[in-house]
């Protein structure tokens, strides 16, 4: 039976009063049976981790880099994430290829170095609306998918943490069906599966993209999705904490 999980993105929003006022309302109610996690910019991490020390709720990152130290200005690397109380990093997010130039192989060298610090990844894969239109979603979430493969072996995501975000569906309002969303997950388990059986059979693998309140019972109601990447949503503690107890019922 795999915990149903629910990762708040934040993106490049918040203070620090508003972050730790966010984290605070979150962790102030438990939900049992979800791995409730919180990712907030990395410049309030020890702040948000002081809030949440001795609660439920744990604390994530958004990128790490592939290097654990050198010449990389602007970089943090998974150790340092560590000492801050980290136990999650978001790797791959659909915003740092789009935006950054964070391509399938750097994506797998910094998943790679989030393992081996002992954090977990929070791997992200998923096409654009030209793919989908040109019917290359499997495609191209193989090709993600089987770079970590090619870094790391056939155990890369033991451990770990897959999940599905439709380019399309990110921010726009516009969420892809629960059918849309299952026949996906569904594919990344095979693909897995056809790695290392025992790994596909306990991964988690989350659905990202415009999840809310209204929507979140009916996407977790699939087999294969176990919770989510939440963005917009994770802003408002009312919100996300809704999205929380939609995966609880699941479980």
């Amino acid at each position: 039976m795999r915990t149903p999980m629910v990762a708040g993105n934040w993106k490049l929003n918040g203070s620090r009063e508003s972050a730790t006022s966010l984290a605070r309302e979150v962790a102030a109610t438990p939900v049992a049976g979800v791995d409730v996690v919180v990712c907030p910019v990395s410049v309030h991490t020890a702040e948000v981790a002081e809030v949440l020390e001795g609660t439920d709720v744990k604390l994530g990152a958004q990128n790490a880099c592939a290097h654990e130290g050198g010449a990389y200005t602007g970089e943090v690397s998974s150790t340092m994430l560590a000492e801050f109380g980290c136990e999650y990093v978001i790797i791959g997010h659909s915003e740092r290829r789009s935006l950054f130039g964070d391509d399938n192989e750097s994506c797998a060298a910094r998943h790679q170095a989030v393992m081996a610090a002992g954090l977990t990844s929070i791997f992200c894969v998923g096409e654009t609306l030209e793919d989908r239109e040109a019917g290359n979603t499997m495609a191209v979430v193989d090709a993600q998918l089987q770079a970590v493969f090619d870094v790391c072996g056939t155990q890369a995501f033991d451990g770990a943490v897959i999940a599905y975000e439709p380019v399309w569906a990110i921010g726009t309002g516009v969420t892809a069906s629960p059918e849309q969303a299952q026949e996906v997950h569904a594919h990344i388990r095979e693909f897995v599966a056809a790695q290392d059986q025992q790994t596909a059979a306990k991964l988690r693998i989350l659905y990202g993209g415009s999840v809310n309140a209204g929507n979140a019972q009916e996407l977790f109601g699939n087999t294969d999705i176990d919770g989510g990447l939440i963005g917009g949503a994770a802003l408002k503690s009312a919100d996300f904490l809704a999205v929380c107890q939609a995966a609880a019922a699941q479980a």
